[in-house]
């Protein structure tokens, strides 16, 4: 990490690439090029970069000359791409080689194919981990009221769960009260499901959502994370605790979701594994 000057960003939506960015330029790396996606990116970014490149999701031959035509060797996977916009797609002849080539097609085949085209091109994908590992909540991590025995209980249920969809590829959070199983997320992603489980928790609240790294889980382009839009989705939802994996997820804006934590009584912790 220390001897990266240059660095690539594919930069996805929320705040992650923006917070990425800082974190980069405070721990050494000199020049930042960043490819960014219309309708998703930030255009913040572009005041945190040496150079930004705007694309269309699908445009995978700009993409890599983007960089290859800057001398950048090197890049990482920030922030997401709604799972809307890899359906809507318009790819260009080499996306679409690319996707001819998948068995299936989900977020993690495609990007691992982007990343196999990047290297054909002498542009390695690595892992955004190093510059961001501060931001992992370790061992013991608690914002918010303590559990009870009876959230213990639904914590510790809802991670078995949780890694067992993980494992399927169906997906990585889910809502449990009462050791039953409210919600799964699956294709409409963390928020939603977590709006589903709240609303089937009755009207008193209290679930509890357990968010978990898949098995195997591939860094270099699907970080778990999540960050104060999460806990006010918690918070409407009335959801009472959300844990996650130790060491294993990004809490964005931390002292934003410290205080979103206090204001709802929402319990945030982690699950030493």
């Amino acid at each position: 990490m220390s001897q990266v000057e240059t660095l690539g960003m594919i930069a996805g939506n929320r705040s992650l690439p923006l917070i990425f960015a800082r974190q980069a330029r405070s721990q050494g790396i000199k020049r930042l090029v960043a490819v960014a996606f219309e309708g998703e990116t930030d255009a913040q970014l572009a005041e945190l970069v040496d150079e930004i490149v705007w694309l269309r999701v699908g445009q995978l031959s700009k993409l890599i000359s983007a960089f290859t035509s800057r001398g950048v060797t090197q890049c990482v996977m920030v922030g997401q791409i709604t799972p809307k916009s890899l359906f809507d797609v318009r790819p260009d002849l080499r996306a679409m080689a690319l996707l001819f080539k998948l068995k299936q097609r989900n977020a993690h085949t495609i990007f691992g194919g982007i990343a196999d085209e990047l290297k054909k091109d002498g542009v390695e994908l690595i892992e955004a981990i190093p510059w961001l590992r501060s931001l992992m909540p370790g061992a013991g991590f608690n914002l918010g009221p303590k559990l009870s025995t009876e959230q213990k209980e639904d914590v510790a249920f809802g991670h078995r769960i949780a890694k067992e969809t993980s494992r399927l590829e169906i997906g990585q959070i889910v809502v449990v009260k009462n050791g039953t199983v409210l919600a799964v997320e699956a294709f409409e992603g963390t928020d939603q499901c977590l709006t589903r489980g709240g609303e089937l928790a009755g009207k008193d609240g209290g679930a509890v959502a357990v968010k978990v790294a898949r098995e195997k889980h591939d860094l270099r382009f699907d970080i778990p994370c999540i960050g104060p839009k999460t806990l006010e989705t918690c918070a409407a939802a009335r959801i009472s605790v959300l844990a996650l994996e130790s060491g294993k997820t990004l809490l964005l804006e931390p002292s934003a979701c410290e205080q979103l934590a206090r204001a709802h009584k929402i319990t945030l912790s982690t699950i030493s594994v």
